[in-house]
């Protein structure tokens, strides 16, 4: 492959997208009230919305035959490079929300940093996405003042949903090599440099909301590099369904 580093760079953001927009879109018809589980719904459509735009960018520069939906579908548990947070199952709502408001945050400074990517397709990708992603991010964030500021057991419930999910947050910001090389070519975004200010506005949410940042210095990794948890076997089990059963099928 002529540009190896892009291919693998693109897959590790639209994985992200691919994996939580799975996520989410379980919820469809279990969410808590109509109004909020078509507002998953809907995050999760726009997150596979961005998932195609930046699939059909990844399988022009593969140049192989592959389509996006090959790419998408028809890969092994090992060749999936999103991060660990993406993957976890949803719990219960707390966990949900959590899972959302702590990928949120990031996604947001992530976008807007690659709308200045010398790379204009991704720059107009993350353009597009950027508007939705900063719905999403209100969307978790109201729901984490809701939870946290409401009830003692709701306070609870998303207290120990953050506590759990904070050991996904630190490998957001872990560079692969592929990561390296697009930084030092102008295409991809300096993830390191947006870890300071994602916890400093992460503890300031939080602590609006009445729950407490976290003090625990133990993080977990390995998604970036296709090391993952359990969970992500079973959820490609089902997003996978359909074309592993009726290989080559299309719509």
């Amino acid at each position: 492959m002529k540009n190896e580093n892009l291919y693998n760079y693109i897959l590790g953001i639209a994985d992200n997208s691919l994996i939580l927009g799975q996520r989410m879109g379980e919820l469809c018809g279990h969410g808590p009230t109509l109004e909020t589980d078509i507002a998953c719904t809907n995050i999760s459509l726009d997150l596979f919305g961005q998932v195609r735009s930046y699939f059909q960018y990844a399988a022009k520069i593969a140049g192989d035959g592959r389509t996006e939906d090959d790419i998408a579908m028809l890969r092994k548990e090992r060749d999936y490079k999103n991060v660990l947070l993406s993957e976890q199952p949803n719990t219960n709502f707390a966990y949900t929300i959590g899972r959302q408001f702590l990928f949120d945050v990031y996604h947001l400074a992530f976008l807007t940093e690659l709308q200045k990517s010398s790379d204009l397709t991704l720059s107009a990708i993350a353009n597009k996405c950027v508007k939705e992603v900063s719905y999403h991010e209100r969307f978790s964030l109201d729901w984490v003042k809701r939870l946290g500021d409401g009830t003692e057991e709701s306070n609870q419930k998303m207290q120990e949903a953050i506590n759990d999910l904070w050991t996904y947050t630190d490998e957001l910001f872990h560079q692969t090599g592929a990561d390296k090389a697009m930084v030092a070519e102008g295409v991809g975004v300096d993830v390191t440099k947006l870890k300071e200010n994602y916890y400093k506005s992460v503890s300031e949410l939080l602590e609006e909301a009445r729950l407490k940042t976290p003090e625990s210095k133990w993080f977990q990794k390995g998604g970036k590099q296709g090391i993952h948890t359990e969970h992500l076997g079973y959820l490609l089990a089902d997003l996978q369904y359909m074309q592993r059963t009726y290989p080559n099928m299309e719509w």
